[in-house]
């Protein structure tokens, strides 16, 4: 039986590439919340070595969350859990509405939280676990009109550094990882990023990021593409 690796926000972007290459060698579970967009990457990765799940969830409704990895957990030993699902809303701290804010703290704070917390049992059970958090730069400093995001990004960047502390004497693990923008979807409603000709693509990030965690083991706890 193949361990499975979960992707949060799996639909697109650097969600899709990580799933491109750990299905060479486990299961994929996608997560996301549009259908269609899930049913179009697991359409590209038809040719992967593993088996291609998806899944409908909002991971920053905590009933979701756990129905679903539940249900993924009782399938079979999962290796690791990725929170890749984020969003962002830009510009300047007295433009932004209560929703932006609001979306921002449930979808990247909240929204990484509740996985983890529904793994982490079964990770305990299982006598090991990954969790990766993809954090990016705007969790290692502030920046001009990201001040909401940046906050949401420090708080995960601590959630992760204190898993990781938590998680000491056990085979668990937890992996921060730092990148900065990519031209993904992401940025399609957004006018924060001029020219996205100078970003790097998912693919090479994602290539970065799954060659430093096999090669780092149980060492390793942060991957920095960019500082």
């Amino acid at each position: 039986m193949n361990t499975s690796v979960i992707i949060t926000g799996g639909g697109s972007g650097l969600g899709l590439e990580l799933a491109k290459l750990y299905s060479k060698n486990h299961d994929v579970f996608l997560l996301g919340r549009s259908e269609t967009k899930l049913e179009e990457a697991a359409l590209q990765l038809k040719t992967s070595r593993g088996t291609i799940h998806t899944a409908v969830c909002d991971v920053a409704n905590i009933e979701q969350v756990q129905s679903v990895l539940n249900l993924i957990f009782l399938s079979g030993p999962v290796h690791m859990l990725i929170n890749n699902a984020g969003t962002g809303a830009f510009g300047p701290l007295d433009t932004l509405s209560e929703n932006d804010v609001t979306t921002m703290i449930d979808t990247n704070v909240k929204g990484t939280i509740f996985p983890v917390m529904a793994a982490t049992p079964y990770f305990k059970k299982q006598d090991h676990g990954t969790v990766m958090n993809i954090i990016s730069t705007a969790g290692l400093r502030g920046k001009v009109n990201e001040s909401v995001y940046c906050a949401s990004k420090f708080a995960v960047r601590g959630f992760t550094e204190s898993l990781g502390k938590e998680w000491e004497a056990t085979n668990l693990r937890a992996i921060a990882v730092y990148m900065g923008g990519m031209d993904t979807p992401f940025w399609d409603n957004s006018t924060h990023i001029k020219d996205r000709s100078r970003l790097k693509s998912p693919s090479l990030v994602a290539e970065t990021i799954v060659h430093e965690e096999k090669a780092g083991g149980y060492t390793v706890s942060e991957i920095f593409i960019d500082r």
